[in-house]
């Protein structure tokens, strides 16, 4: 799949407006692509919390940094002369992630980030200028790369402020904390709490939570159905995953959690009696990838138990019906309000 933010990021390089340093790079928000491949920039050490691009990462024969906890705030990073970075949509953990690169790049190193037109990137240069104090720029691939110097010029308490920007904190009255960058980070999403609202207290047994976000789901399911007995919670994105593992601690002391940085669609390691879920539709970009909803699906079809259902929520125009179909011998549509449908599937086959 095309990455022009990616390719761009190394515009500076191959055009020579920049030297790769002999000791290598550190490279945030990592994803591997054409213009990783073959060894061109040696010594590229990547980060990455998303567990199924942390994987590709690691196939495509890249140096990876182990996942972390980073519930409250993200590790310290190992420093580099050079950082790179592709700084995520949401401004304040962007503006966090460019302080991060400015905090592990040696003094007198370069920061060089890559952000697509129609994702913020004049907002995320003036940003990394703002921090900097110097910042030079190419357009291409309807992208803008844009690098600075870590110097005398910078402002360090503006990017002490900004490093603190998405740490973790009390959100809904404080019934949960979250960071900004996790999936409805400040809010209930809505099609989640419609889901939560149709569960049968007659959950039982041994249940997961594919996709658990920072934790609402998981919460309810503990809540209202008293026959649960242990409950995985599923999730791809360590930052959320984090957080679920605290907002879940001590809702029920006689249910075994088990928290999983997974990719859900390579599959799952065991059988489950009950299976909820409000699938993701959106990879790192904003073009819909229903697939990943399919993937899903199919992934807990063959891992429910004998008798075992899945409770799904989704849009109402994603295409979810002809999987399920396939992959349940029963599906029913239980609900259809505010935009989303929720669904009841049994039998697997």
């Amino acid at each position: 799949m095309a990455d022009p933010a990616l390719d761009a990021l190394f515009l500076p390089f191959e055009q020579r407006l920049l030297s790769w340093p002999s000791a290598g790079a550190l490279f945030l928000r990592a994803r591997p692509g054409v213009a990783t491949t073959g060894g061109r920039w040696p010594g590229l050490l990547c980060e990455q919390t998303s567990a199924p691009l942390h994987a590709a990462l690691q196939r495509a024969g890249l140096e990876t940094l182990p996942p972390a906890d980073a519930g409250d705030q993200e590790p310290p990073l190992p420093e580099r002369p050079l950082v790179l970075a592709l700084p995520p949509r949401q401004r304040d953990e962007a503006r966090a992630l460019l302080a991060r690169a400015l905090d592990a790049v040696a003094p007198g190193g370069w920061v060089v980030a890559s952000v697509a037109n129609d994702e913020g990137a004049k907002s995320a240069q003036a940003d990394l200028a703002a921090l900097a104090g110097n910042v030079g720029a190419l357009s291409k691939h309807k992208c803008r790369v844009f690098w600075a110097q870590r110097d005398a010029r910078g402002d360090d308490a503006l990017r002490a402020r900004w490093a603190a920007l998405d740490a973790s904190r009390p959100i809904l009255g404080g019934r949960f904390v979250s960071r900004p960058g996790v999936f409805a980070w400040d809010r209930i999403d809505p099609a989640s709490a419609l889901l939560a609202e149709y569960l049968p207290a007659t959950l039982a047994g041994h249940g997961a939570d594919l996709g658990a976000g920072y934790g609402f789901l998981s919460a309810e399911v503990l809540q209202r159905c008293p026959g649960v007995r242990a409950l995985d919670m599923i999730e791809a994105e360590g930052r959320a995953l984090a957080l679920a593992r605290r907002n879940l601690a001590g809702l029920r002391d006689d249910v075994a959690l088990d928290f999983q940085w997974r990719d859900v669609t390579a599959g799952l390691p065991r059988r489950y009696d009950f299976i909820v879920s409000n699938p993701p539709f959106h990879a790192h970009g904003r073009e819909e990838r229903p697939e990943l909803g399919r993937a899903f699906i199919a992934a807990a079809a063959d891992a429910l138990a004998l008798g075992g259902s899945l409770w799904l929520v989704a849009n109402r125009h994603l295409p979810y019906e002809d999987v399920l179909a396939a992959r349940f011998g029963q599906v029913r549509e239980v609900a259809a309000q505010g935009g989303f449908k929720i669904v009841h599937a049994g039998q697997a086959r």
